[in-house]
């Protein structure tokens, strides 16, 4: 399945996601940063705001033992998109909707 996300929605669901994998693991913020070798400002900020460095995400996926799932989902990728402007355009693009023709139904009674 594909979720079509913004990608502040992507930034959210991301970081809640962390959050929960933290949480479930039974750590705290202070732990968590102290044994990804993140500071607590920048565990706290991406918490909040989903907005961190792509090596400080790494280093906390490490510790929450999310890098391979990380990794399979970066490489079966599904589809190709050739900008976020083309997909948002298609995602506008009202769907048609096809009227039953009163032509139609005259031919075959005809018929």
């Amino acid at each position: 399945m594909i979720l079509l996300l913004t990608p502040e929605e992507s930034l959210s669901q991301i970081s809640a996601s962390v959050r929960q994998k933290r949480v479930s693991m039974d750590m705290t913020q202070m732990q968590l940063a102290g044994q990804a070798n993140v500071s607590l400002a920048v565990l706290r900020k991406f918490e909040q705001t989903g907005k961190i460095s792509l090596e400080s995400f790494v280093k906390l996926a490490f510790v929450l033992e999310l890098t391979d799932a990380l990794i399979s989902a970066l490489q079966s990728s599904t589809g190709h998109i050739s900008s976020l402007d083309s997909l948002l355009a298609e995602e506008r693009k009202p769907k048609r909707k096809y009227a039953y023709s009163p032509r139609k139904r005259a031919n075959k009674k005809n018929a």
